[in-house]
């Protein structure tokens, strides 16, 4: 049986914009589908998730993925993956990046609602008007099987 959902409601997310379009009740758990818009430098924290894959398909714009030990630079049309248990992160290389990110099974759309504020538009904040306490992220990450594993800017160990 086919489903669907409203247009969802936009969420600032840490120094993003992100809407959940398809959650885990939709899919029985399989996965979760959010999208997310980010500015050029845009980073979140050094991270790795225990009970789930991480794949980012890029709309418009250009990002970079740190995971493990690999370095991919994912543009428009392309996707990458970011497995659990490996620690991650992006950078956005363009001046706005739009993106899927896609995680299975469902759960990271949990923590996106937790940490997230209703956005009254469509759009994005400057970074400066957006303030995070990293101890409250790391708090409700943990809570989803996020763990941050260092600040915005850190790259994941290489050997």
């Amino acid at each position: 049986m086919a489903t669907a959902q409203k247009a969802p409601q936009p969420l600032w997310f840490i120094d993003n914009l992100a809407s959940v379009h398809i959650d885990g009740e939709a899919s029985a758990g399989a996965y979760s589908l959010v999208e997310i818009t980010s500015a050029r430098g845009s980073m979140p924290p050094l991270h790795v998730h225990h009970g789930d894959d991480e794949t980012f398909y890029v709309l418009e714009g250009e990002l970079t993925l740190f995971a493990g030990d690999s370095e991919i630079v994912v543009g428009a049309g392309e996707a990458a993956l970011a497995p659990r248990e490996v620690p991650h992160t992006y950078r956005i290389e363009s001046d706005l990046a739009r993106y899927l990110v896609i995680n299975s099974p469902a759960g990271f759309e949990q923590f996106v609602h937790a940490v997230g504020e209703p956005a009254p538009a469509d759009q994005l904040l400057p970074p400066a008007d957006r303030a995070v306490d990293p101890t409250a992220l790391a708090q409700a990450a943990a809570q989803h099987g996020i763990d941050i594993l260092g600040p915005p800017g850190a790259l994941p160990a290489t050997p």
